[in-house]
């Protein structure tokens, strides 16, 4: 089966986009790592829901000036800031147990 050349290339670009998302995140989550272990050192909570509802509002609006969905965009922020926390939970966990 031939794929209409205008298909190939739309979905080679959603391949290099979804391949720069994944490196995005990873970074993402190694300063995250570093921050979990600054509070677990701090004995800061795991959580600031200060910071959470400002990062959506923040969000909310970037998604807005970039024609994206907030509500999807703050779906996907919820998703991300939940496995954050996770993390920042068991560091916390980790350094209390090295104690």
């Amino acid at each position: 089966m031939t794929i209409h050349p205008e298909l190939q290339r739309l979905r080679d670009s959603i391949d290099n986009i979804d391949a720069a998302l994944i490196h995005l995140l990873a970074e993402r989550f190694k300063c995250t790592q570093a921050v979990g272990r600054l509070k677990a050192a701090e004995k800061l909570p795991p959580a600031d829901p200060a910071r959470e509802a400002r990062q959506i509002a923040r969000l909310r609006q970037l998604a807005e000036t970039a024609k994206l969905d907030p509500d999807f965009a703050e779906k996907f922020l919820a998703f991300i800031v939940r496995e954050v926390i996770h993390h920042h939970e068991a560091i916390a966990e980790q350094a209390k147990a090295a104690r």
